[in-house]
């Protein structure tokens, strides 16, 4: 079955992807001479910096998710398809989905990552994973419904299980997870809950390495540890988490750590696809792809962001899985199609690196700007400036900007709804 695509007299390139890469390329190629298709298994662009947010109730999940067809209304060269796709035929120029089949003359990978579980069997069945939104209302509801049957435990490991969060990555992610749970352990649940004893709650930040935030400077890192501290994380570090039974984390073979709430935000893996050769794949499950940005061994497919690994000396193993990468690369391979379309010559990728930053919490993050690093109040306002400003839709950052403001103001949130499907009722 073919898919229901307008077949024009233009090249078609197919964008399998909608996030910071694969958006960027569509929006830079809206008036190109080129018919563009974008095929991505969600309707909506999600803003990955803020799944933390959602997760802890400070943000609700349609203020970081934008529809794609918003975007582009009435862009007769755009085409949006909302399907999965099953499989890539390089032979044929066309990729199998869940709609059927589509032609292209040019395909872009832009699928992304998602979480790297090294493996561990009891990882993936057990751990909360924070990729997609719908994973961060799944977490959101379940710290929620964990202090509600806390509230009627009568047994005090089974409270303390209840209580306890365990966040394995001290990364970005990890960080700002875990000061922001520290803020709701201190400033809120224990108005929602008077109940509970919350000086018994703990939070855990297991870190592989010998610091947080790998990427940053060593002072950022120094700094994030202190205001976690602070805040009442307890981290540890060097330490690997090697078995999880649903009540234990058990670190290092030997000690226990007892919560019924394990979060891993400790690596990313890239989505390959069905029908692209796997001896193509590098580490981190990337494929391998030249200054262009285009797979090697096909005139016709490139990768961006986190599912390509550039040749690049300076990043012998890869440039950093962040959206700055992707959207760097989005735009010269719009700049580069654009040349191919007059017959020029293609302009080679190099990185810009234009800083790092996370935020721990109330006046406190962290922010390192080539040749310039700050900390505290000033580094705050400047991570709520950048990603508010990064946010797509006017509506969404005024949604943000108020939930912001509201949450600084009173200190508290009001997102927090436990929400789950109905059940369907059956016919008898």
């Amino acid at each position: 079955m073919k898919a229901n695509i307008t077949e024009t007299d233009k090249k078609r390139i197919v964008i399998i992807g909608g996030g910071f890469g694969g958006l960027r390329l569509l929006r830079d190629m809206v008036d190109s001479d080129y018919q563009v298709v974008l095929v991505d298994r969600n309707n909506f662009h999600q803003f990955q910096p803020l799944f933390y947010q959602v997760a802890t109730a400070g943000l609700e999940p349609s203020a970081i998710a934008f529809p794609f067809r918003k975007f582009f209304q009435s862009l007769k060269n755009v085409h949006i398809r909302v399907a999965e796709v099953e499989r890539v035929s390089p032979d044929e120029n066309c990729i199998f989905t869940s709609i059927g089949r589509i032609n292209y003359d040019y395909l872009v990978l832009a699928t992304g990552a998602n979480t790297n579980f090294m493996g561990n069997q009891h990882f993936i069945d057990f751990a909360y994973p924070m990729k997609s939104v719908s994973e961060a209302v799944a977490l959101r509801n379940n710290i929620l419904e964990n202090f509600e049957r806390a509230l009627t435990s009568i047994d005090p490991d089974e409270k303390a299980g209840l209580m306890n969060l365990a966040i394995v990555g001290g990364g970005p992610t990890g960080v700002e997870l875990a000061g922001a749970l520290a803020e709701m352990k201190n400033f809120i649940l224990p108005k929602d809950y008077p109940e509970l004893d919350f000086s018994k709650m703990k939070i855990y930040l297991i870190e592989a390495g010998g610091k947080l935030l790998k990427g940053m400077s060593d002072i950022s890192s120094k700094k994030a540890y202190d205001y976690l501290t602070n805040l009442g994380v307890e981290i540890h570090l060097h330490t690997r988490v090697t078995e999880y039974d649903r009540k234990n984390i058990i670190l290092d073979k030997t000690k226990k750590l007892r919560t019924d709430t394990f979060i891993w935000t400790a690596g990313v893996r890239g989505n390959s696809l069905d029908g692209i050769p796997s001896d193509l794949l590098v580490s981190n499950n990337r494929y391998k792809v030249d200054k262009t940005n285009k797979l090697e061994a096909y005139e016709n497919i490139y990768a961006i962001g986190d599912i390509c690994c550039v040749d690049d000396e300076e990043f012998p193993d890869g440039h950093p899985q962040v959206a700055q990468v992707a959207i760097q690369q989005a735009k010269l391979l719009a700049f580069n199609f654009k040349r191919i379309s007059k017959r020029k010559p293609l302009q080679f990728f190099r990185y810009r690196d234009l800083g790092s930053m996370a935020t721990v919490g109330r006046h406190l993050a962290v922010v390192d700007l080539p040749g310039f690093r700050f900390q505290g109040f000033f580094a705050w306002l400047f991570w709520m400036f950048v990603h508010l400003m990064s946010i797509v839709g006017v509506k969404n950052r005024l949604l943000i900007f108020i939930n912001w403001l509201w949450n600084y103001v009173t200190y508290d949130q009001s997102l927090r709804l436990i929400i789950k499907p109905a059940k369907r009722n059956s016919i008898k």
